[in-house]
């Protein structure tokens, strides 16, 4: 017999949370559990056993840690305070300062900070994650990171820059030639035909994943000539790097970062961003070189043993 805090087959967790906790129409209880099915009780001792906090204190909580977040990037107070749900700007300001320590006209002075600046104590690692996402703390230590990891994801950048060099010496239409018909990578990603798409898969993945653990809004796109490329890409390649080296000193590999924006709402675990990013963007240069190849551009193998070799001496 399962569990009484079994999600149903299917369902996860943090989604039902993120359903009927934070929905922002449900701002009683009773909303909460009519939007989950349930009684209050029910669903507050459901949420409370999974979780570790009661639902409406979970909402308060992120609600706030949201007004932070907003009021550092300029919000008016008035405006945050009715937006998390308060119903007197004074209500708002005396929760805040409980929270914080501090008025919250105080915080729009403050820069905007690291990732976690605006977080409480929490007893689940859920925090809130702009613009829209949820981010879980994993508590527990593991994943630490290894010389492997690092070496991957530095050969994967800098062998990204060379074949995007590579490509500056062709003719628009030989980088714009359709060699591979209807080739998808990812299906969501559409199709991967000439060498001037899969240059820009590799780009646009750090892209998009980058903004995601940043709490960016989804970047906008871009020219994918070569020259455009190699600016886009020179753009996001350190601030990946670093993306990659703070999870790694914070030992957040097992920290999941829940998005909200996604229907239904997707959860994503850190370390399998990494893996997914490094996976695919090992499968793409190997394809782009093939795809050079046939256009009677000399290219190397790609193997991380010569590029280390090469970096030692």
């Amino acid at each position: 017999m399962a569990d009484e805090t079994t999600p149903p087959s299917g369902r996860d967790r943090l989604r039902e949370l993120i359903d009927a906790v934070l929905d922002e129409d449900n701002r009683t209880l009773p909303a909460m559990a009519g939007d989950a099915y349930a009684s209050p009780w029910y669903f507050s001792r459901q949420v409370t056993r999974g979780a570790g906090e009661p639902p409406v204190a979970l909402r308060r909580r992120v609600l706030l840690e949201r007004a932070a977040w907003q009021l550092r990037r300029g919000a008016a107070v008035t405006d945050t305070a009715f937006a998390a749900g308060y119903d007197s700007v004074e209500g708002f300001a005396r929760a805040f300062a409980r929270a914080y320590g501090r008025p919250p006209g105080s915080v729009a002075d403050e820069q905007p900070g690291t990732r976690d600046a605006h977080w409480l104590p929490a007893p689940n690692g859920i925090h809130f994650h702009p613009p829209m996402s949820l981010w879980v703390a994993d508590e527990s230590g593991r994943g630490a990171p290894d010389e492997v990891t690092g070496l991957m994801v530095h050969h994967d950048v800098e062998d990204t820059r060379a074949l995007l060099e590579a490509a500056k010496g062709l003719t628009d239409e030989a980088y714009r030639l359709a060699r591979l018909p209807g080739w998808s990578v990812l299906p969501w990603d559409g199709t991967e035909e000439s060498i001037a798409d899969v240059l820009h898969g590799l780009v646009r993945s750090k892209e998009v994943w980058l903004a995601s653990i940043e709490g960016a809004d989804h970047p906008a796109g871009g020219a994918d000539d070569p020259v455009a490329l190699l600016a886009r890409f020179d753009a996001v390649a350190p601030r990946w790097l670093a993306a990659v080296r703070d999870i790694a000193r914070r030992g957040a590999w097992g920290d999941r970062l829940v998005d909200a924006l996604c229907e239904p709402p997707e959860t994503f675990v850190l370390g399998s961003v990494v893996a997914h990013v490094l996976t695919y963007a090992a499968h793409r240069r190997l394809l782009v070189r093939h795809l050079l190849r046939d256009a009677c551009v000399e290219i190397d193998t790609g193997d991380p043993i010569d590029w280390l070799t090469r970096s030692s001496r």
